[in-house]
């Protein structure tokens, strides 16, 4: 759809960017001016979702990475509407780019042009494509502002920045290795298994962190760790069809039951969206079923580890007690002390207890 602002009103520009709501399935993209870089425009889409930009780990001039992120979280998300501001000062390739965009997606692509008629790279490129053309006055309307009350989310809650301790994290590193699996794994709720209760104020504030992570792999990694109090050998078994295509629920495998054994997991509404990217960017990127989930089949480098990137988003173990004693005068922060669980999840004391307090970390010792 071209949308024609000739006029360049301004009251039709706040209108597009009124509308702006990912949660409503609808984004708003206003094009950095001065460039005609398509890297950046990818970066402008995933500005708009949420996402922080520059991504690291790909060449710094390579916009495919980006592109397919992009698609990905569109998908994910999912965004049913794209508009798409000052289209009329964009080159042929970021137009290239973005109908390629809406042809991965499907999403509703909006060009809204604020003068009286198409600029040529605009004509050139609509011209292989099929579109329809509406005046800003239609399109830009009063109710189309107005996010559904449905799909409204409340009130975010403030992130102060301060440490988050998650008894789930305790049991990340382990010993235990795990090779493919096939099986049909019963549910958690059928193995009695019951990860530590996350109250709703804590979930909000590790989904906004984790929500602008462009790295979908990253963020559904540690999203699943929190929701499963799996440990890394664990999430390492889940392959692509091993999470359910509405990312509702992740298989976990144990084929020597050092664990539960093999698990069917709930995936938790927060964390649905972060796990559904890092599925849509395997498709997109390989169109295979049978790859890792947690892993970036565009090939990332230089990315921290899991527990790594769980500290740079301050998400960590319950840790031990402070010392008694003052630190002296320029002694460093007692680091992360993330313990090394064994087999405790078939204790006794574990299925008594329902896993809601997890083993405490070892006492420190200075």
């Amino acid at each position: 759809m071209v949308v024609f602002d000739p006029g360049d009103d301004a009251a039709h520009t706040r209108a597009a960017l009124t509308m702006h709501h990912p949660a409503a399935g609808r984004a708003t993209i206003h094009p950095t001016p001065g460039t005609d870089s398509t890297l950046t425009l990818a970066h402008n889409v995933l500005d708009a979702l949420g996402k922080t930009t520059p991504v690291p780990g790909y060449r710094a001039t390579d916009p495919v990475p980006a592109w397919t992120l992009a698609a990905a979280w569109i998908l994910a998300l999912p965004i049913s509407r794209l508009t798409v501001l000052r289209a009329h000062l964009l080159s042929a390739r970021a137009l290239d780019d973005l109908l390629a965009l809406r042809a991965r997606t499907g999403v509703r692509l909006y060009l809204v042009c604020h003068q009286p008629k198409l600029s040529a790279a605009l004509e050139r490129t609509l011209a292989r494509t099929g579109y329809d053309m509406a005046d800003a006055d239609a399109v830009l309307s009063q109710d189309d502002r107005t996010p559904p009350h449905a799909l409204r989310t409340g009130q975010a809650t403030p992130d102060s920045g301060e440490w988050i301790d998650l008894p789930a994290l305790t049991t990340l590193t382990s010993y235990e290795s795990n090779p493919t699996c096939g099986c049909t794994a019963p549910t958690a709720a059928e193995r009695g298994f019951r990860p530590p209760a996350l109250p709703s104020r804590i979930a909000a504030q590790v989904a906004h962190r984790l929500d602008r992570t462009a790295h979908p792999h990253l963020a559904a990694h540690l999203a699943a760790a929190v929701a499963t109090a799996a440990s890394t050998s664990q999430l390492n078994t889940a392959r692509i069809q091993d999470l359910a295509p509405d990312g509702t629920t992740l298989t976990l495998h144990d084929r020597h039951n050092v664990r539960q054994g093999c698990t069917t997991h709930p995936v938790p509404a927060w964390a649905q969206p972060l796990l559904r990217a890092t599925a849509f960017t395997h498709f997109l990127a390989t169109g295979e079923r049978g790859s890792a989930l947690f892993t970036d089949p565009l090939g990332a480098r230089g990315l921290p580890s899991l527990k790594d990137f769980a500290e740079r988003l301050k998400l960590r173990p319950p840790q031990p007690p402070p010392l008694r004693r003052k630190p002296r005068k320029g002694q460093q922060p007692t680091a992360t002390i993330w313990p090394v669980s064994g087999a405790h999840h078939a204790w006794r004391w574990a299925a008594e207890e329902n896993m809601q307090g997890c083993p405490q970390p070892p006492r420190h010792r200075p």
